[in-house]
């Protein structure tokens, strides 16, 4: 296939993509090991270290064996951003599971809808959205429910004044004694062994189903290999030149939905990046707090939080500039919005594209090289594709026509 993309990539990105035969959980493992007291994740300014993280990684996994949770067992997180998502996550992928990301905006009927059609043996629910599950769970497969309270990672300031103070009043206190089945999060980790049994995961194995398509029918799983997501993290990588465990990546972006869960929290746990954690993007005080205070250098985000950011009325009272690498996503990026906020931090912001089966990035536009506006950009590494004709969708259309654009690459 002729590939005259290649001819305008960076200089640092590679024509070829080697696939390794590393499970993204072992990525983790091999990142405690080499950076143990690096942060991990920045929750409300409390750090959690890769080694702290990788150990409740383990106890989640030998958690779930100890419930007899096996290989290919579908295991649902239903939660914002927080520490505890990323620990059920790469919890259930090292014990052999797959894991279903559910929209923590789902109201009860496609949280069922969901579940029912995924075949969800356990689901990781954070308390306030516990009732949700509570309401349907008997129409499901559920065989256990493990609930985090949102506080339980929350310095120990911020933690007392939240129990005081907001965990009743904003419906965070669920009364778990009566509920069978069903246990708290913190307690799951005490009663789990340190290590779980080694499970042999083969790269082509189904790690993810991430749910697509609601905007044309009902939501339909898209399986993701174990390969899918680790390619695209790799890619991640490579195009905005993340350097190893030196980057603070501000996970905004819903981590449920596929943009956040690969160019945040996969590249960033690839990557050895700490990853500063936002449950709410909408509250852009708090966004802006914390990219002037972590000193945010990669920001994956959408058009929505950029324009938000460059209308705030005090964003001058806070320091933006070390914002260096930004990818937009889930739609066009105008213009202004892209020139206002490179002025505002310094940092390039570039528009990319991608689809939930796809991991889900195909195309960006380069990071430091020639941008066009509203373009997708070029193909990843390792990534090829074509436009072909409306009519059969067969025939190749030359340079410049219109088409339909077809894919295909170690990430899809």
């Amino acid at each position: 296939m002729n590939r005259p993309w290649l001819a305008h990539y960076e200089a640092h990105i590679p024509h070829h993509l080697d696939v390794p035969d590393t499970p993204l959980s072992d990525c983790l493992r091999r990142n405690a090991r080499r950076y143990p007291d690096r942060a991990a994740t920045i929750f409300f300014n409390a750090r959690l270290s890769f080694r702290a993280l990788n150990d409740a990684v383990d106890r989640f996994a030998a958690g779930l064996q100890k419930q007899g949770v096996l290989p290919g067992d579908r295991v649902a997180v239903y939660m914002p951003n927080c520490p505890q998502y990323i620990i059920a996550y790469y919890g259930a992928l090292r014990a052999g599971a797959v894991v279903v990301p559910c929209n923590p905006l789902y109201v009860a009927r496609e949280l069922q809808n969901q579940l029912i059609d995924a075949g969800v043996r356990v689901i990781v629910v954070t308390s306030n959205f516990y009732p949700t599950v509570r309401e349907i769970r008997a129409q499901t497969s559920i065989d256990l429910a493990i609930v985090a309270n949102i506080k339980d990672y929350f310095p120990p300031v911020l933690k007392a004044l939240f129990t005081v103070a907001k965990e009743k009043s904003e419906g965070h206190y669920v009364d778990l004694a009566q509920e069978q089945d069903t246990i708290a999060f913190q307690r799951f980790l005490a009663d789990a062994p340190e290590l779980p049994t080694p499970v042999r995961v083969r790269m082509e194995d189904t790690a993810c189903l991430l749910y697509t398509g609601g905007t044309t029918g009902i939501p339909k799983g898209a399986e993701l290999t174990q390969a899918n997501l680790l390619v695209n993290a790799m890619q991640c990588q490579i195009w905005i030149h993340t350097k190893t465990a030196d980057e603070v990546v501000l996970a905004a972006l819903p981590m449920s939905h596929s943009y956040g869960m690969t160019t945040c929290m996969n590249h960033g746990m690839y990557a050895a990046s700490t990853l500063v954690l936002i449950p709410n993007p909408r509250d852009l005080r708090f966004v802006l707090q914390n990219i002037h205070k972590h000193r945010i250098t990669v920001f994956p985000g959408v058009p929505t939080i950029y324009v938000g950011i460059n209308h705030y009325t005090n964003v001058k009272d806070y320091d933006l500039t070390s914002v260096r690498a930004c990818i937009s996503g889930g739609a066009g990026l105008p213009k202004e919005v892209q020139t206002q906020f490179e002025k505002l931090t310094g940092g390039k912001l570039v528009e990319g594209y991608g689809l939930t089966e796809a991991s889900p990035v195909t195309h960006a536009n380069p990071v430091m090289g020639e941008r066009r506006l509203g373009s997708i950009g070029l193909p990843w590494p390792g990534c090829e594709c074509k436009l072909v004709d409306l009519e059969t969708g067969e025939t190749e259309v030359p340079a410049g026509e219109v088409g339909e654009l077809c894919v295909r690459g170690p990430q899809i």
